[in-house]
């Protein structure tokens, strides 16, 4: 089955990591068809594990490995595409639009955050099928005050985020 592993936290705040090396520690521990996707922590690869399984194998190998604490969330081709296709904006170049894998209802402590944060104009949130999904102007998105709620350390192990457009390119290597 193929897979993406989402890290959190990879190439920001001295947390950095070469994916090169990433993707060794992957096929290391026992992961197939290894590659990555972009330098934000994004790699694709085939197991015939679960994926809870996986996520507990791979956050150990990474964790010893680089000597740091791995959060990461495992997602299926199939759940990848779903996320893709259900994101309810439309595309326009002066918004950006963030999808979150986390944890299992996850999605409702987000919108529970962004309900109480300040808005800027366009700033919207929505949950589709258990996804939560953000779309904010371009240049606010460290600003914003929802930006800023996605850095509390309490909340660190529970989610990571991307760009709509990184789960296209993601797609396009678990389709090849």
């Amino acid at each position: 089955m193929k897979y993406c592993a989402f890290l959190r936290g990879v190439n920001v705040k001295g947390t950095n990591m070469k994916m090169a090396e990433v993707c060794e520690v992957f096929k290391s521990a026992g992961m197939l068809d290894v590659v990555s996707v972009l330098a934000s922590g994004n790699i694709v690869f085939s197991s015939d594990k679960k994926a809870e399984d996986l996520k507990s194998i791979l956050e150990k190998a990474m964790s010893e490995h680089f000597s740091y604490e791995a959060f990461l969330f495992v997602r299926s081709q199939e759940e990848i595409e779903s996320f893709w296709n259900l994101n309810p904006f439309d595309k326009n170049e002066n918004l950006h639009v963030y999808a979150f894998i986390g944890h299992h209802d996850v999605e409702k402590v987000l919108m529970k955050e962004f309900e109480n944060a300040s808005k800027t104009e366009n700033e919207e949130a929505k949950i589709i099928h258990h996804n939560f999904y953000w779309q904010v102007p371009k240049g606010n998105t460290l600003e914003s005050t929802f930006g800023k709620i996605l850095g509390k350390k309490s909340l660190k192990d529970q989610f990571t985020s991307r760009n709509i457009n990184t789960f296209e390119k993601i797609l396009k290597k678990i389709q090849a």
